[in-house]
């Protein structure tokens, strides 16, 4: 049972929301196997009392993050070297350049450059990867992911492409919680390769802006010293199981368990890796109180996330009436719509970034353990000792 946990978590993923949308709606749900996905009913519209205890989540979080003391966690008594000065990679600029230019075209929408401006995603978002190494590779003396682990980064490119394509499944699940409006753009078989690629750079982007925040040790060490959490193997079981029942319950209520769909990997995969010994960004809990692996890939996440709703948004603003962006999505999401900054996605659907990418993690730890690959992206801080690349 240990010995196969992992890939028996991982099926009741895929299998679970199945049965509670059998009960629901008799067999799959609406919209089901459309893809790109496409909005096929309306939400319920905003509910006061839901979004208020939305925001005292939120809030939660908000008071974790900015005041870890209170939670227990210890003030560093480390003392921080200066790096030495070291110049940018020679794929820094050229990647700068891509990223700028891949941004302007598809935001711009030059006559001259039609349909160029329809596959501007990929290059904008690798070249966005590259860009964030070079800023790491000179903050961290010549170590970057690229630089030190291109194997990896490759690995994490086709492990980012079918990840995203597990969120995909799932969204049918919660009815559409975002979908893809310009699907015409492209034929039926071209939006399948188109996406499967545009999904790639996903994870790099993730790890790589993670890394960058590691260049920042006092913001490391900031959540380095905060309380053990240690689980025997009857409470990883019981998550397994807790895990499980929700899974069932957003197949059945799609509506008001929508959010499950973005925590749903840690209370299968988690305890999976751990009753495996397989090491995960939660494993430091237990041995040392290190939240830092945790916190920091969940606020990397959070960037991203900014960069793409900011470009999601813009590329159809500026020209909404001639869609230019294949890849645009739009948002559905029930009792929650409300007080949007200036993207599609909602406030509070922001902290669902925070959960994205701690998910994002634990997936790639479980992809990579499953065909053999040591996941030591998390082992090793690489501010402190260079990277070295897994056999």
């Amino acid at each position: 049972m240990r010995k196969n946990i992992l890939l028996i978590s991982s099926l009741l993923l895929f299998t679970l929301p199945v049965i509670g949308s059998y009960f629901k709606w008799g067999g799959f749900p609406p919209g089901y196997g459309e893809f790109p996905a496409q909005k096929v009913m309306e939400d319920p519209g905003f509910c006061l009392p839901y979004f208020i205890f939305c925001c005292g989540v939120a809030l939660f979080i908000l008071i974790f993050l900015l005041f870890p003391r209170i939670f227990g966690f210890k003030p560093s008594t480390k003392q921080f070297t200066p790096k030495k000065k070291t110049n940018y990679p020679k794929w820094f600029l050229p990647a700068l350049i891509i990223t700028l230019l891949s941004w302007f075209i598809m935001w711009a929408r030059l006559d001259v450059l039609v349909p160029l401006d329809h596959f501007m995603f990929v290059p904008l978002w690798w070249g966005f990867v590259f860009t964030i190494d070079g800023i790491v590779y000179k903050r961290n003396e010549g170590a970057s992911l690229i630089s030190k682990m291109p194997n990896t980064m490759k690995l994490l490119a086709v492990t980012s492409s079918i990840c995203w394509f597990s969120f995909e499944y799932l969204n049918f699940f919660v009815i559409e919680n975002w979908y893809y409006p310009n699907n015409d753009i492209l034929s039926p078989y071209g939006n399948i390769a188109w996406q499967l690629l545009s999904y790639s750079p996903v994870l790099p982007a993730l790890f790589e802006l993670y890394w960058l925040l590691r260049t920042f040790p006092r913001l490391s060490e900031r959540y380095a010293n905060g309380p053990k959490i240690a689980l025997g193997d009857w409470w990883q079981y019981s998550m397994i199981i807790l895990g499980s029942i929700a899974l069932v319950l957003m197949g059945y209520f799609p509506f008001e368990l929508f959010w499950v769909l973005w925590i749903a990997y840690l209370p299968l995969l988690v305890p999976a890796l751990n009753l495996k010994k397989v090491w995960s960004p939660f494993t430091p809990l237990g041995k040392k109180g290190d939240w830092s692996f945790i916190v920091l890939i969940a606020l990397a996440e959070l960037i991203n996330g900014f960069f793409w709703e900011f470009w999601n948004f813009g590329s159809e603003w500026f020209h909404q009436t001639a869609p230019t962006n294949p890849n645009y999505w739009k948002y559905s999401i029930p009792y929650l719509d409300k007080f949007h900054f200036f993207s599609e996605m909602p406030i509070l659907g922001y902290f669902g970034y925070l959960f994205f990418g701690i998910g994002c993690w634990i997936l790639w730890c479980s992809m990579a353990n499953m065909i053999g690959f040591d996941p030591n992206l998390g082992r090793q801080y690489l501010n402190n000792k260079p990277l070295t690349e897994p056999t």
